[in-house]
C-alpha cells in the first residue's frame, strides 16, 4: 500500500512545477532507491570488467550525481551557439517507481536473470543511442549512460589511461597513454 501512495505522490509532483516542492519531492525520490537494488541493477547492466571496486565507484558516483540534480538550471551550452538549455524535470521521481517495479528479489536473483528481466522491461523502447542522462526513459539507460559518459568509461574502451577530461602534461602529450590498470583494482 505503501508504494502504491509513493507512487501517486511521486506522479503528481511531476506535474507540478513549484521549485520548492520539486526539490523536496526529488529528495524524498532520492532517498526512496533501494541501495542493493540498484547495485544489482548495475551488476546487470555495466561492464563486467569494472569489478566490484569499479562497480561500486561508479554506482556512488551516480548515485551523488542524482542527490545534486537541480531542475531547471543552465547547461553549458557550445562554443559559439547562443541556445540556452536547462535541466529538466528530475529523473528521479520516475526512477525510484521503475527500482521498485523491479521487486524486491531482484536482489537476489541469479545474474542472468536479472539481465532477462531487464530486457524484457526494456523490449518495446526505442533506443537510437544513450541519451543525456537525465533525459533517460530507465533508470537502467540512466545509469549506463551516466557510466559512458565518464573518463573511466573511455580508458576501459581504449584500455589505456587516458584520463579524457583530465590534463596531462604538455611534454607527455606527445607520447601515447599508458595501459591502464584492471578498473577493479582501483583504476
Amino acid at each position: 500500500m505503501g508504494s502504491t501512495r509513493r507512487r501517486f505522490l511521486l506522479g503528481v509532483a511531476a506535474l507540478l512545477p513549484l521549485p520548492v516542492l520539486a526539490r523536496r519531492l526529488h529528495a524524498t525520490a532520492v532517498a526512496a532507491l533501494d541501495p542493493a537494488r540498484l547495485r544489482a541493477l548495475a551488476g546487470a547492466v555495466l561492464p563486467s570488467e569494472l569489478g566490484v571496486a569499479g562497480l561500486e565507484r561508479t554506482v556512488v558516483g551516480f548515485e551523488r550525481w542524482l542527490a545534486g540534480y537541480r531542475e531547471g538550471v543552465e547547461l553549458l551550452h557550445g562554443y559559439g551557439t547562443g541556445e540556452i538549455r536547462l535541466t529538466g524535470p528530475s529523473p528521479a521521481l520516475r526512477w525510484a517507481a521503475q527500482l521498485d517495479a523491479l521487486g524486491p528479489s531482484f536482489v537476489t536473483t541469479s545474474l542472468p536473470e536479472r539481465q532477462a528481466r531487464l530486457r524484457a522491461v526494456l523490449e518495446g523502447g526505442r533506443f537510437a543511442g544513450l541519451p543525456p542522462v537525465d533525459r533517460a526513459t530507465h533508470l537502467a539507460i540512466g545509469l549506463l549512460a551516466f557510466f559512458y559518459g565518464s573518463p573511466q568509461a573511455t580508458d576501459l574502451c581504449y584500455q589505456a589511461g587516458i584520463g579524457r577530461e583530465s590534463c596531462r602534461p604538455l611534454d607527455a602529450s606527445s607520447r601515447p597513454p599508458r595501459p591502464s590498470r584492471p578498473l577493479g583494482e582501483g583504476g
